[in-house]
C-alpha cells in the first residue's frame, strides 16, 4: 500500500537538528535570557548577514516587523499604502493597524505577484508607500517596482515573510526596499519553535528606533521616548533560529530540487505551474498549481492520502473584515482566479524524489479519469 505523503512534515526537519537545538535552548534556559539576550542578538547579527543587510532587529513576528516598518516611514490616518490582495491577511493588518488604508491592486497572471503595470494608476496623493510581497517565495518584479517608487518618492517596503533566501537576480531579497519584514512562523523556510520575525534594512536610524519601538518605545529601561509595543523575540526562538539558519542555503537547494521534479513531471498535466520569472530564483515556500478543477483535484489528493493546502481560498478585498473599503466580486479579477482555481502541493526539503513521484503520479490519474 502506498504510504502517505504529508503537506508538511516538520518533525523530519526537526529529528537530525534535536541534539544541537537541546543545546541551544538548554543553554538558554541556564542563562535565563527569555526575552530578547544574547541568542537574539546573535541571531540579529547572523541573519543581517545572510541578507547582506546592515541590520536585521528581531521581533516577536513577521507581522509585527511590519507594522513598525510602516510606523518607522510615519504612515497613519488618512495615508494610503498600495499592497496585493493575494497574499496572506498579515500584509494589511500592517497598514490597517497604522490607521492607513490598504488599496489593493491586482497580481500578474503567472507569477501572482503585484502587477507592476497597475502599480502607477493606483498612486493618489495620499499614497505613502508601495508593499509588494514575495508570494510563495517568488521575487517580485523589484526594478519595475523600484523605478516607480523613486518617479513618484515611495519608499518600498519588501514583505518578504515567504521569502527567506530568495534571490532577485543574483541578490536576496529584503535590501531593495528602505525595510523588509520577515517571518519566521513554524512552517516557514526559516521557522522558529513558535512565533517569530525580524526587520531588516540597511539604515542606522531606522534599526534604532526599530528595536526602541519593539520594546515599549524605550532605549532606556523605564524611560519610554514614544508609545511603543511588546514585540520582542523571545530568546529561545532566537536560540533555535541560530541553528537553523547554518543549514538555509542547503534546504533551499532541497526545495528547488523537490519542485524542478514537479515541474518535469507534471510538465504535459492540465496544471498551470508555478512560473519562474528570469530575473528570479525561488525559495519555493510553497509549490502552487492552478486548475479550474482545483477542488475536485483536492479531494482527489486526499482521497489518495496526499495532503495539500489551499493558499488563499478567499482574496484580500473580499473579506469580510475588509467589507469597508467598498470592493465587490470583480474588482481584481486576477487575485479572484487565483484563489478560486489555487491548490499548494507538499514542498519541503525532507520531501523524497519518491514522494515526490508519487503525488504526480496521483495527479496524472486524476487527469486520465
Amino acid at each position: 500500500m502506498d504510504q502517505p505523503v504529508p503537506y508538511l512534515d516538520l518533525a523530519a526537519q526537526m529529528r537530525p537538528l534535536r541534539k544541537e537545538i537541546d543545546a541551544a535552548i538548554a543553554r538558554t534556559l541556564d542563562n535565563c535570557s527569555f526575552c530578547l539576550g544574547p541568542d537574539v542578538t546573535q541571531f540579529e547579527k547572523d541573519f543581517a548577514r545572510y541578507c547582506n543587510a546592515q541590520h536585521a532587529v528581531g521581533f516577536n513576528s513577521g507581522t509585527s516587523a511590519l507594522h513598525v516598518a510602516l510606523l518607522l516611514l510615519n504612515i497613519g490616518p488618512g495615508d494610503e499604502v498600495i499592497t496585493t490582495p493575494c497574499t496572506f491577511v498579515a500584509t494589511s493588518w500592517a497598514i490597517s493597524y497604522v490607521g492607513a488604508k490598504p488599496v489593493y491592486v491586482d497580481v500578474d497572471d503567472k507569477t501572482f505577484n503585484l502587477d507592476p503595470k497597475l502599480v502607477e494608476r493606483a498612486i493618489t496623493p495620499r499614497t505613502k508607500a508601495i508593499m509588494p510581497v514575495h508570494l510563495y517565495g517568488q521575487p517580485c518584479d523589484l526594478d519595475a517596482l523600484l523605478e516607480i517608487g523613486r518617479k513618484h518618492k515611495l519608499p518600498l517596503v519588501e514583505d518578504a515573510c515567504q521569502a527567506h533566501g530568495a534571490k532577485y537576480r543574483g541578490k536576496v531579497v529584503g535590501t531593495f526596499g528602505v525595510m523588509s519584514g520577515f517571518s519566521f512562523y513554524p512552517g516557514k523556510n526559516l521557522g522558529a519553535y513558535g512565533e517569530g520575525g525580524a526587520l531588516v534594512t540597511n539604515d542606522a536610524a531606522l534599526a534604532t528606533r526599530a528595536r526602541s519601538l519593539r520594546e515599549h518605545g524605550s532605549t532606556q529601561r523605564y524611560y519610554h521616548d514614544e508609545v511603543g509595543f511588546n514585540y520582542r523575540m523571545e530568546g529561545i526562538q532566537g536560540a533555535v533560529l541560530g541553528i537553523k539558519l547554518k543549514h538555509l542555503d542547503k534546504w533551499t537547494q532541497e526545495r528547488r530540487r523537490v519542485a524542478h521534479g514537479y515541474h518535469k513531471l507534471l510538465a504535459d498535466t492540465p496544471l498551470q505551474l508555478p512560473l519562474e520569472a528570469d530575473y528570479a530564483e525561488s525559495c519555493y515556500h510553497l509549490y502552487v498549481v492552478r486548475h479550474p478543477r482545483r477542488d475536485e483535484l483536492k479531494k482527489h489528493l486526499e482521497a489518495h492520502k496526499v495532503g495539500c493546502a489551499l493558499h488563499y481560498p478567499v482574496p484580500l478585498h473580499l473579506q469580510k473584515c475588509y467589507a469597508s473599503l467598498g470592493h465587490k466580486q470583480g474588482a481584481f479579477p486576477v487575485s479572484e482566479k487565483a484563489a478560486n482555481q489555487c491548490l499548494s502541493l507538499p514542498i519541503y526539503p525532507e520531501l523524497t524524489d519518491s514522494q515526490v513521484e508519487r503525488v504526480a503520479a496521483v495527479i496524472r490519474d486524476f487527469f486520465k479519469k
